[in-house]
């Protein structure tokens, strides 16, 4: 099995493409991610590489940390596994409710009657 890198400060016009064909004058890539933004669609700036062997790993690590990729200079290490996260709450806007809100209704229509 090969090894994850993290590359950061990626490009926003990285695609998979591009990234994998940037790493493998390392060696051989087994895969190339850019992560998205889920409702844009657009890069979020990071993505992640999968080297075949350590040792192509480590190369790619000293090629490409520190160097530029279209103008950017770029973070590469090794990948660290995902952490749990607690989950989401879901729906509502956190906290408060709905209604009020500085408005009195009077209760007749006298104008003083507050």
């Amino acid at each position: 099995m090969g090894k994850k890198l993290y590359v950061g400060n990626l490009p926003y016009t990285a695609t998979e493409e591009s990234l994998r064909s940037t790493f493998a004058g390392a060696g051989t890539v087994e895969s190339a991610a850019v992560i998205a933004d889920k409702f844009s669609g657009r890069s979020k700036g990071f993505g992640f590489v999968e080297m075949a062997t350590e040792e192509e790993a480590q190369k790619a690590i000293e090629m490409w940390n520190g160097n530029e990729m279209d103008g950017r200079k770029l973070v590469v290490n090794e990948a660290r596994p995902m952490e749990d996260r607690p989950p989401r709450r879901s729906g509502g806007f956190g906290g408060g409710g709905f209604g009020g809100g500085g408005f009195r209704r009077r209760d007749s229509g006298d104008r003083n009657s507050f």
